[in-house]
């Protein structure tokens, strides 16, 4: 029996499913012969007492008009007030001491640019191809869970505003609404992929490709970095009530180890997924294949090798193993040892992107575009307007750092922009230690 139920047994429960559920979601789960009708509200029903809640505002007091704010940084601020405690933890968490996601950040802070001068820079243009699907910006929304904790329309309103910015949205499989709902909240045409975790009862996960290419999803992001979920400690302190994801069908509810959402709702996940599960896949789904997770050069020519169409570096935000290195490391990595596959494939990056001048640095590195994830769950206090503000701040940063580097269209973007020489010792050149010689005998 779903936990909800059992703990507002003889209660009136619709609060607490309005909170984080799509209303259609009941009529998806239920047969027509479970559906009993409708309950009329009634004072004499005793009150339940719940965890912390996870959709009802810590500050009542009226938050800033959007125009008020100018930068990705200022919509984590007025989430962080905004927010319940609860939610504000299961977004902004990373793995135990946080240092990869800290690295995430500080990792653009070292790479400089290195600007042209007197360059006729009057207009500027970015449009970029993504997997065929054409896009306004080099830029995306990267897959982030339950994103109706942050707003009532959750990721309709994602949707919605990706859809009038003209940029493409990538669902995930851990969304509040189911998958239908989110594509049909779109425009006619609009472009979505969708995040994928492999469900280790793989029949739900062929049902759910299925689902995806019958509504015309332009390609899968298997995410491969958490087969299990990291230890995010700021959202394990934190008691909460029962959620379930519209997608993925995953429960969240807290256990002796704690309240942590991710964990809790990954336990769907198949920890036995690898490499020679991509063609089924591929098969099921028929939709291009991205690698959501890759974080060594070595992976990255294992993608090649088993013909997926893309990959994407990422850590995860930092919120699977801690002390992994930044994707951007990553990326210059495999500039190093198999550049080759700046020409086979297009190459995504997520994780730490703040600013147009962090999207500038990763195309000029050789990324075909750039995630950005937790920003927009923050954007959702203003629903789908602080979307589109959002997406409009950073357009607005990408073009100035354009046109300040003394560049006009986005694929004019090199490697001799930028100034690696702070994280060039970080870079690997091999899969082995440069000086340990000492192996271990197991077989790797």
């Amino acid at each position: 029996m779903h936990p909800v139920i059992l703990k507002y047994a003889g209660n009136d429960a619709s609060k607490a499913y309005d909170e984080v559920h799509s209303p259609s979601m009941i009529h998806k789960a239920l047969t027509a012969e479970q559906f009993k009708g409708m309950i009329e509200p009634s004072a004499e029903l005793p009150s339940v007492d719940t965890p912390a809640e996870t959709s009802i505002p810590r500050d009542a007091n009226e938050i800033p008009q959007l125009e008020q704010l100018i930068t990705v940084h200022d919509f984590e601020e007025v989430a962080r007030k905004r927010y319940t405690e609860k939610t504000f933890a299961f977004y902004s968490s990373a793995a135990t001491d946080l240092i990869s996601h800290h690295a995430n950040l500080n990792s653009y802070r070292q790479i400089m640019l290195r600007p042209r001068v007197l360059r006729n820079v009057k207009e500027v243009k970015m449009p970029r191809m993504i997997l065929g699907c054409p896009s306004s910006a080099p830029f995306f929304v990267s897959p982030t869970a339950m994103a109706k904790l942050a707003h009532p329309d959750g990721e309709l309103a994602v949707a919605r505003g990706c859809g009038e910015e003209d940029i493409i949205h990538i669902i995930s499989n851990n969304a509040s609404f189911p998958l239908a709902e989110i594509v049909a909240a779109g425009k006619p045409g609009q472009a979505f992929f969708l995040q994928l975790y492999v469900n280790s009862e793989r029949r739900k996960t062929e049902e759910l490709l299925r689902e995806a290419a019958g509504l015309g999803i332009k390609a899968v992001f298997v995410t491969v970095d958490a087969p299990i979920p990291g230890k995010r400690e700021a959202d394990e302190r934190i008691a909460a009530g029962n959620l379930v994801s519209a997608v993925s069908g995953a429960v969240a509810k807290n256990d002796k180890k704690g309240g942590g959402l991710g964990r809790v709702m990954a336990k769907y996940i198949d920890s036995t997924l690898n490499w020679d599960d991509l063609a089924w896949i591929k098969k099921v789904s028929g939709l291009p294949v991205v690698l959501k997770g890759v974080q060594t050069g070595a992976d990255a020519r294992m993608a090649m090798e088993y013909g997926v169409d893309a990959i994407m570096l990422s850590n995860h935000g930092g919120r699977s193993l801690d002390t992994v290195q930044p994707a951007i490391i990553t990326l210059l990595e495999l500039h190093r040892t198999c550049p080759e596959i700046f020409g086979h494939m297009e190459i995504y990056i997520d994780g730490g992107i703040r600013r147009g001048t962090d999207i500038l640095k990763a195309l000029a590195l050789g990324a075909t575009a750039v995630g950005i994830g937790r920003p927009y769950l923050y954007s959702l206090t203003y629903g789908q307007e602080g979307v589109e503000h959002l997406t409009q701040i950073l357009k607005d940063e990408l073009v100035s750092a354009m046109k300040l580097s003394g560049i006009t269209h986005i694929h004019q973007a090199h490697p001799g922009m930028v100034n690696t020489a702070y994280v060039d010792p970080l870079i690997r050149g091999t899969e082995t230690h440069p000086w340990i010689t000492w192996t271990p005998q197991a077989k790797l």
